[in-house]
């Protein structure tokens, strides 16, 4: 199939994929759909990611559709010494290297930043894994869930009154991919301004920290404390969707006239006179009886009448919508293999240099002769290295 030019800000630029499962390829997707040349050095046995729920493909599940596109695969033996030498070939002719493979496993590999910037001085080295290296902790195993539990997401819901809980979703995989993303192109501006390379670091636990302390440090901050962690009004316990006479909402009323606005349109004067709504001190120290009265006053009017009325009075609101229509949003595009599939198309629009699908997910070792042969690998050294199983091929 042809293959479009790059046309995003990093047509430019290479990275050497070295990453497996979620946080690792969600930043190389990001990085092939702004321009980058990917080429992820896979497993023999095939990324995690691939097997992550059923496919109309075995090698390629509903998630590995989009976390592999814009990507060209290899699947290399890293154990093997001419599996290593491959690597560091590719790494020559890279921009960024990232890995979350841990400090011990990179080590016995050679694989360390220390090896390729022997042979790539000016390489932007990026390690990713759940605790920072120079920690008793840095060697230790760490997925999502662990992440939330050791970065205190899980505590969250032990403050609103609950039991210790993980967010239903992948965040601390998902926060800590885009993390990569800018770190790594914050390293590449250096490298462009000053032609140094270096290795940088990010590690999950820290991040999540950062990222859960923007609001919840909240009173903490200050030294000496003024009070404890979490920021009350994300954690009211009527935080939530509204139920709506015949359906779902979530309306968010900010100021006073949102507030008078609204308990006026549910009957209830007595509350648009209420002095609390009278600035944003005395609104947030109220806000576990104002969220509670929404939720009375929003069950009198059906779903579609409040979506006009909050227009009309400019309050933030949206109706519930099901994942499933989220994902029906989205074009469908074909697969060469797998066929028709939703493309989750990128977020982010640049009028000079838009990001875009070019490549659909590959098989297992798709571009392997490819991109060997891009670094001066023979025909017959590919082979030879196909016959050893130091190299797979679809």
């Amino acid at each position: 199939m042809s293959i479009p030019t790059a046309s995003g800000p990093l047509s430019d630029v290479r990275v050497l994929d070295l990453t497996s499962v979620v946080m690792g390829p969600l930043a190389t997707q990001i990085l092939g759909d702004l321009g980058a040349d990917v080429i992820t050095v896979e497993d023999i046995g095939g990324d995690t990611n691939r097997y992550m729920g059923p496919g109309h493909h075995p090698q390629l599940s509903g998630i590995a559709l989009n976390l592999m596109r814009n990507k060209r695969n290899i699947s290399l033996n890293l154990k093997h010494p001419d599996g290593r030498e491959a690597c560091l070939r590719l790494a020559e002719q890279a921009d960024i290297v990232i890995t979350n493979l841990r400090p011990g496993p990179l080590s016995r590999l050679r694989l360390t930043y220390v090896d390729v910037a022997e042979r790539k001085p000016d390489i932007i080295f990026c390690q990713a894994q759940g605790w920072p290296t120079d920690t008793p902790e840095g060697d230790r195993p760490a997925y999502d869930d662990v992440v939330q539990s050791a970065s205190g997401i899980a505590h969250i819901y032990e403050q609103q009154g609950g039991e210790p809980r993980i967010v239903p979703s992948i965040i601390a995989d998902k926060v800590s991919g885009l993390t990569i993303v800018y770190t790594v192109l914050a390293a590449l501006h250096h490298r462009d301004r000053t032609g140094e390379g270096q290795r940088v670091e990010v590690p999950m636990v820290p991040t999540m920290q950062a990222f859960v302390l923007v609001e919840h440090g909240a009173d903490a901050i200050p030294e000496p404390p003024i009070g404890r962690t979490g920021y009350p009004r994300v954690l009211t316990a009527d935080r939530r969707p509204q139920q709506t006479a015949d359906g779902w909402i979530h309306m968010l009323p900010y100021s006073r006239e949102n507030y008078v606005d609204l308990f006026r349109m549910g009957g209830r004067d007595d509350l648009a006179d209420d002095p609390r709504l009278e600035s944003r001190a005395t609104r947030s120290a109220a806000v576990s009886m104002l969220y509670a009265a929404v939720l009375e006053v929003v069950r009198t009017r059906t779903t579609a009448e409040w979506l006009v009325f909050c227009e009309g009075h400019d309050i933030p609101c949206s109706a519930i919508v099901d994942l499933d229509d989220v994902v029906a949003g989205f074009p469908v595009e074909v697969h060469p293999v797998v066929g028709p599939y939703h493309v989750i198309s990128p977020p982010t629009r640049f009028d000079a240099t838009p990001a875009s699908v070019r490549r659909p997910a590959p098989l297992i070792g798709q571009d392997g002769d490819e991109v060997l042969a891009e670094v001066g690998y023979t025909a017959d050294e590919i082979a030879a290295l196909r016959d050893a199983d130091v190299l797979r091929s679809r």
